[in-house]
């Protein structure tokens, strides 16, 4: 190659002598080698140039085409490789630059300082959190001396506040129409019968006590009496020699009933003072609080005997009008009645009706008052003094009030103006009463309502989608007995509706000793097995229905609260082994029993035996509550393997690996060969032989 090179340069060849000793010529001049020396350098450029040029001008055979079998993972691959570049790029850069941009938050340097400067730095982080430390408590000590003075000044609002109340109520007492009675003189005379009551009755009594209630409903009836027959007298003449003396012991027994109700019966009523239920007799506490009540002094006015007038002037019930203003012990009695009736709407509709025969007796009073002050027999609208002027008189204002009608027509303008303003005052005072009976009524059947409204919107649901009428009937069968055997559908509405401490009293007086008889929870905590009892749901099963299935997964424990159901099994599970009835618990091991090894599943099948009412706890309601009481966890941990051991280890799962035939049997016919295998493995051959061919 150097020789072409010199024949292109044109050098001069070399002697051709073999053995011939060339002599050394002498070296150029210095000047001539430095002058020379870039044309050496471009002649060993190109020299490289021509060693390198077969490399550069041959072409490098290219690689053949990638081979691709599944398009999408490709696709996903070249995206994931491409990502991964750019990343790396990404991480060059800011390797390059340390205010470019990356996709992830760099964590702070953490700067190596020398041993001085170390400790001065922590020595000033100690001194700036002590400074904080002291502006913080300067502030809490601020803010503490500005509560006190604020709470200061509020006792003081408080206390001013208190001594204008007191002062109005002072003036209140002193411009009171019935001032504070003292008694001291009846305590004497009735204390004997006040001792002997107290071995009777008892010093207190509760409101709501049902002998209270009794004795409330004899003072009503005496209230009745007056108002009642006291303005009757007043208007008709019903008193004559024959008829005072029986009025007479009427009106001495019901002023009896009243004085003893005054006397024994309301002193001795609990009451509640400050939030606190007073119940027990300290100091006569109970007989200041009645005797300070303004009721006392209503009812001390009540029964002034101002019939003693009778021994001077004519007998006339006028004396016991003041009889009338004891109406609230009658509304005391119709509120603590309607507390403990079981359908209250009974004596609402009563109440009601009573309150309109009322208002026709006041009006068959006013009318006989009109037909006196026109003259009887005057007209044809006046009563005509024949028959039982009450009798009659009560006639006429029904006829009158309620607007039936065929009433005689009025002459006189007042007689015209009184039948006018009966109108009138019939047509509201029935109006209000109708309204009033259609709200109680309303209201005594709104559960019923509601079941009707909730079953007839379930059967047009059912109607829509064309449910089979076997299962529309076995549906209308759950509502009727459950609205027959609970009188709701869902008994969580109205617990909801309770306080805690109410829906508590009830579950533990329904299940507490159910569940403290279960061999799984004895030992627990008893605050957990009431939160337990919180957490229960009541359902109701049809006849024949499964309760649980035999492998179904466990997630609920029950407990039968009416009704009864059977473990069935056989053929068609036609045989019953056990029957449980009210009482009995089934399913609760599955509560603590895991998934792993089938443990949690059902080990038989529970079937309703006729109609059966349910409590149902599940899984996660349990575990929400032993969060809170890890020790009786570990007992009902301890209890539940006791009990699966007890009752031995679930059943081993099939072996799937038989035993190899041995002698000609492996000759037999194989199954056949999956499609996806036989895909595979012809896929494969035709790999091979496209191999094969390109290498041939």
């Amino acid at each position: 190659m150097f020789s072409r090179f010199k024949k292109l340069m044109g050098a001069p060849e070399p002697p051709s002598g073999e053995g011939e000793a060339t002599p050394p010529t002498p070296p150029p001049p210095a000047k001539l080698l430095l002058q020379d020396r870039p044309l050496l350098l471009l002649l060993l450029l190109l020299l490289l140039l021509l060693k390198a040029s077969p490399f550069l001008w041959e072409e490098a055979p290219l690689p053949p085409p990638p081979v691709v079998y599944f398009r999408e993972i490709d696709d996903t691959l070249r995206s994931i490789i491409k990502k991964a570049k750019e990343r790396t790029q990404l991480l060059r850069e800011k390797a390059i630059d340390p205010y470019a941009t990356s996709p992830e938050i760099t964590p702070p340097v953490t700067p190596i300082l020398r041993k001085e400067d170390y400790i001065r730095l922590k020595e000033e982080e100690r001194i700036a959190k002590e400074e904080v430390a002291k502006k913080k408590a300067e502030e809490a000590a601020k803010k503490a001396e500005e509560k006190k003075k604020r709470d200061e000044e509020k006792r003081l609002e408080a206390e001013k506040k208190a001594e204008e109340e007191r002062l109005v109520e002072e003036a209140k007492k002193k411009a009171k129409l019935l001032p504070d009675i003292s008694c001291s003189f009846f305590d004497v005379l009735f204390r004997p019968m006040e001792n002997q009551m107290d071995v009777t009755l008892g010093q207190t009594l509760d409101p709501l006590d049902r002998r209270y209630i009794a004795w409330l409903s004899v003072v009503a009836l005496a209230f009745n009496y007056n108002i009642w027959f006291c303005t009757e007298r007043l208007v008709f003449p019903f008193h004559n020699e024959t008829n005072n003396r029986y009025w007479i012991f009427f009106d001495i027994l019901s002023d009896l009933v009243n004085v003893n109700d005054i006397t024994v019966w309301q002193p001795r009523l609990q009451f509640v003072k400050a939030g606190d239920v007073i119940v027990t007799k300290a100091a006569a506490a109970f007989y200041i609080h009645y005797r300070k009540s303004q009721r006392f002094k209503i009812d001390i006015f009540s029964i002034l005997p101002f019939d003693l007038l009778c021994l001077h002037f004519e007998f006339s019930a006028i004396y016991r009008v003041n009889r009338f203003i004891r109406m609230e012990s009658f509304f005391d009695f119709s509120d603590k009645l309607e507390s403990i009736m079981a359908k209250a709407y009974i004596w609402r509709v009563t109440r009601t009706a009573g309150y309109l025969l009322f208002v026709l007796h006041l009006n068959s009073c006013a009318y006989y008052i009109a037909s006196m002050h026109q003259g009887i027999k005057t007209t044809t609208w006046v009563y005509n003094g024949e028959g039982m002027a009450y009798l009659r008189c009560y006639y006429f204002a029904v006829r009158s009030l309620i607007n039936i009608g065929g009433l005689p027509e009025p002459v006189t303008t007042f007689e015209i103006t009184f039948q006018l303003t009966n109108f009138f005052i019939g047509v509201f005072v029935f109006s209000s009463l109708i309204g009033q009976m259609r709200d109680v009524i309303g209201a005594a059947t709104a559960g019923k309502t509601y079941f009707r409204t909730s079953m007839d919107g379930c059967v047009d649901y059912m109607n829509t989608y064309g449910i089979p009428k076997s299962v529309q009937n076995r549906i209308r069968t759950w509502y009727n007995y459950t609205w027959t055997a609970q009188g709701m559908l869902n008994e969580s509405e109205v617990l909801d509706s309770m306080p805690l401490v109410m829906k508590t009293a009830i579950a533990v007086d329904i299940n507490l000793t159910t569940f403290q008889k279960i061999t799984l929870f004895q030992g627990c905590d008893q605050q957990m097995l009431v939160d337990m009892l919180l957490r229960l749901k009541s359902i109701v099963y049809l006849p024949g229905d499964f309760v649980v299935k035999k492998g179904d997964i466990g997630k609920e424990m029950y407990v039968i609260k009416s009704g009864a159901v059977q473990v069935v099994g056989g053929p068609d599970n036609s045989i019953a082994f056990v029957t449980l009835k009210a009482g009995c618990v089934f399913g609760e091991i599955s509560l603590l029993q895991s998934a792993k090894d089938g443990g949690n599943r059902r080990t038989a099948n529970v079937k309703a035996h006729g109609f059966v009412n349910l409590f149902v706890l599940e899984k996660k309601d349990l575990f929400d509550i032993l969060i809170h009481y890890p020790e009786s966890q570990k007992v009902l941990a301890r209890k539940g393997r006791e009990l699966t051991k007890a009752k031995g280890p679930a059943p081993a799962p099939a072996k799937t690996n038989e035993e190899k035939p041995k002698g000609l049997r492996f000759l037999a016919e194989k199954p056949p060969t999956l499609k996806l295998i036989k895909l595979i493995a012809n896929f494969r051959k035709g790999l091979i032989k496209k191999s094969d061919g390109q290498q041939k």
